[in-house]
């Protein structure tokens, strides 16, 4: 692409470019990477009195048609030029990797992981509704009833739309809206301000493949037009820090995506083996750079807490900032430079305390903060604490960074708090029986699989389908 493209508004699939605009940096340098229209909150609050008129353009499509188009989209985001702008410039995969680096500061080889993670939600969208549905069938969804189980079944849809406020941190949180589509719900994405080469080409895939562009609204917008969607909008997933989704969290039209806070545990009955889980532990902390919810930011275990805290700092020392493309790549810069100050401010605040350690200081080169190609980086920090007590004991950061604390195992669940993702390594059938009934875990993995890896069928945070329908029940009388 000869110049920086302008990502305009998409207005149920009309592009809108708007004269209020705002042009985003390459980053370390003063050159463009792109100019961006802003929608007003005006605009956005006129539109979605007309969202139903986009569930009318999914609707004429069956489900059946909507899942091969869904998979023959994520066929084009991962290989096709698809267009980009509003000058008729196409993108191509590479070009979308160059431009979302440039922005985002995600090393090439991330940004190419994330792609076919994405790759995989659209590829898999049948198996994802049977996992999200308990098996119910894509007709019932096409004529409003039908059967499951042997059972007769309705659902409605809760909204017109489902409004999506996203992040800018990885461009895998895309994969939580993409199912909507094929349960005919259209879509209004807020892109992050770094990000909005993702949802843009996921959309202009979805249309390539056949998908009616009505379906598909974008909105970069500022703070009063976010507030405009989330408090307007039928349904809304929020993306943000605690401060931003705690005030909607009891609000049901709002489904809050915050931090995960995360924990790996380890039990009495496993302990002696804890060098066999390091790998493990490792991968939960630094996958994705560490930038994920399901990342482990806690580790507990009943003893050994010294030997385990220099095992892994030991082995995430080596992942150092390098060139973006690099392939060897593995830590990401800060698109916002403050934002590595501000955290790495937090952690050195934290580690005043005399029940706090950086381990990984012993191993790692250099200061924890960098810099390097005009990028501010984070290098990956484990942290021993002396109990759940110490400020650090239980943070979470966009970098990869943990904590480690010895806990005897009949107080953990008692100590740990919410959590989106435990796992837990052990054998013993009475505690795993306990973590099944502990309310405050939202996933489970029993046995030594790291906390990044999900099942999209059985989601971390919340059920799509159970959030866009509601089951209605009905009765039909036989006529004479």
């Amino acid at each position: 692409m000869s110049k920086a493209p302008h990502i305009p508004i998409l207005r149920q699939g009309r592009v809108y470019q708007s004269l209020d605009t705002q042009v985003v940096n390459q980053l370390g340098s003063d050159e463009p990477a792109a100019e961006i229209s802003f929608a007003c909150a005006d605009m956005i609050k006129y539109d979605l009195r007309n969202m139903a008129e986009a569930r009318e353009a999914l609707k004429k499509f069956s489900c059946e048609d909507l899942v091969a188009i869904t998979k023959k989209a994520g066929e084009y985001f991962l290989s096709a030029d698809l267009p980009v702008g509003i000058d008729g410039d196409l993108q191509s995969p590479e070009d979308y990797v160059l431009s979302l680096a440039a922005t985002s500061g995600l090393p090439h080889s991330l940004i190419r992981m994330n792609m076919k993670r994405l790759a995989g939600i659209f590829d898999e969208i049948d198996v994802i509704f049977r996992g999200l549905t308990r098996g119910l069938s894509w007709d019932v969804l096409d004529q409003g009833y039908g059967e499951q189980g042997g059972a007769p079944v309705s659902f409605s849809p809760t909204t017109d739309e489902l409004a999506v406020i996203l992040p800018s941190n990885s461009p895998a949180v895309n994969a939580l809206w993409i199912p909507a589509i094929a349960m005919k719900v259209p879509v209004l994405l807020k892109p992050g301000r770094e990000e909005p080469w993702t949802p843009w080409r996921i959309i202009q895939a979805f249309i390539k493949a056949g998908c009616p562009p009505e379906a598909f609204s974008l909105y970069p917008t500022q703070h009063d037009g976010s507030g405009a969607i989330i408090r307007r909008a039928g349904r809304v997933m929020l993306f943000g820090d605690d401060s931003t989704v705690k005030q909607y969290e009891h609000d049901e039209r709002v489904e809050v995506h915050g931090t995960g806070y995360s924990k790996f545990l380890i039990g009495e009955d496993e302990i002696e083996n804890w060098e066999k889980y390091v790998d493990t532990i490792v991968e939960s902390i630094s996958a994705n750079s560490g930038r994920s919810c399901i990342c482990t930011s806690t580790v507990v275990v009943p003893k050994y807490g010294d030997e385990i805290a220099h095992a892994v700092a030991k082995r995430l020392a080596e992942i150092r900032p390098l060139a973006q493309d690099d392939p060897t790549a593995k830590l990401s810069g800060f698109a916002n430079p403050q934002f590595a100050e501000w955290i790495n401010d937090a952690v050195e605040t934290g580690l005043e305390s005399d029940g706090a350690t950086d381990i990984t200081a012993e191993y790692r080169e250099g200061e924890r903060f960098q810099t390097r190609d005009g990028m501010n980086y984070l290098q990956p920090t484990i942290v021993r604490v002396d109990g759940f007590g110490e400020d650090l004991a239980i943070r979470e950061f966009l970098f990869p960074f943990a904590s480690v604390i010895e806990c005897p195992q009949s107080e953990m669940l008692d100590q740990i708090g919410p959590s989106l993702v435990v796992t837990a390594v052990t054998r013993d059938v009475s505690w795993i029986n306990q973590l099944f009934d502990c309310p405050t875990i939202d996933r489970l993995n029993v046995g030594n699989v790291p906390t990044n890896r999900i099942k999209w069928d059985q989601p971390h945070e919340g059920n799509l389908f159970e959030f866009l329908y509601t089951r209605r029940s009905f009765q039909i009388a036989e006529w004479a």
